[in-house]
C-alpha cells in the first residue's frame, strides 16, 4: 500500500512514516500543504494521511483537491480537535475517515488498512497462480502447501504481480507501488528483488520476464 503523510509537525510525521514502513507500507512525507498537493498530483496513493492545520495550502483545501480529482485515493484526516462538530466538518469536506490527536498507532494502522482496501478493487481473500497461494491478510505465501518466507518487498512484488491477473507490470510500476519516493528510479533493486523472489519460490519458474516491458505471472488458464 502506498501512503502519503502530510503533517507539518516533522517529528510526528517522521514517526508515523517509520511505523508504517515497519508495517510493510511504502510511505512518502510532505511537511506542508503545497508539497502535499504536488506529490498527490503526480503519484497515485492508496491513502493520504492529512493534517487539517497545514502551512501553505490548508488540509481542507488539499482534501477537496484530492476528492475533486476523482481518483480512488482515500483521505484520513488528522486534527488536534476531537469534537463531533469538527469531525462532521472534516467528513463533509470529503475525508473518508477522521482521527483526533493524540491517537494510538495500532488504531491508525487498522484504519489505514481498511481505507486501503476501499482504495483498490476488491481482491479475493487468496491470490493464486498455479500452486502458489498468497494471503494478503495474513501476509503469508505457500507453494504446493510449503511455506515460503519472504521479505516485505518480495511479498509486495509478488502481490502486485499475481494481482495483475496475467498482465505485464513494468519495473517502474513495481518501484512506485512497493517502494517509495526515496527509491532511485535507476536502481537495480527491482531486478534484484525479483531474482531473490524467484529463488525462494523455486522451480518451475513462476515469474516471467517480458523483455523491454517488465514482469508477469501468467494467470491460470
Amino acid at each position: 500500500m502506498r501512503v502519503l503523510v502530510v503533517e507539518d509537525e516533522r517529528t510526528l510525521a517522521e514517526a508515523i512514516a517509520r511505523g508504517l514502513r515497519r508495517e510493510g507500507m511504502a510511505v512518502d512525507v510532505a511537511f506542508d500543504g503545497d508539497s502535499g498537493h504536488e506529490k498527490s498530483t503526480f503519484t497515485r496513493y492508496d491513502v493520504v494521511v492529512l493534517d487539517r492545520d497545514l502551512p501553505g495550502m490548508s488540509g481542507d483545501a488539499l482534501c477537496a483537491e484530492i476528492v475533486s480529482a476523482g481518483a480512488t485515493t482515500r483521505v484520513l484526516m488528522l486534527t488536534a480537535s476531537g469534537t463531533l462538530a469538527d469531525k462532521v466538518d472534516g467528513l463533509s469536506r470529503g475525508a473518508d475517515d477522521y482521527l483526533a490527536k493524540p491517537f494510538d498507532f495500532p488504531e491508525l494502522v487498522a484504519r489505514l488498512r481498511a481505507l486501503g482496501r476501499r482504495a483498490t478493487p476488491a481482491a479475493p481473500p487468496l491470490l493464486t497462480a498455479g500452486d502458489v497461494a498468497l494471503d494478503p491478510g495474513r501476509r503469508t505465501v505457500r507453494r504446493a502447501e510449503r511455506p515460503v518466507e519472504l521479505t516485505r518487498k518480495e511479498f509486495g512484488v509478488l502481490e502486485v504481480l499475481i494481482g495483475a491477473g496475467g498482465s505485464v507490470v513494468s519495473s517502474e510500476e513495481l518501484l512506485e507501488r512497493v517502494w517509495d519516493e526515496n527509491a532511485d528510479p535507476f536502481t537495480t533493486t527491482v531486478r534484484v528483488t525479483v531474482m531473490t523472489l524467484r529463488k525462494k519460490l523455486g522451480e518451475p519458474g513462476v515469474i516471467e520476464t517480458v523483455v523491454g516491458a517488465g514482469y508477469r505471472v501468467p494467470a491460470a488458464g
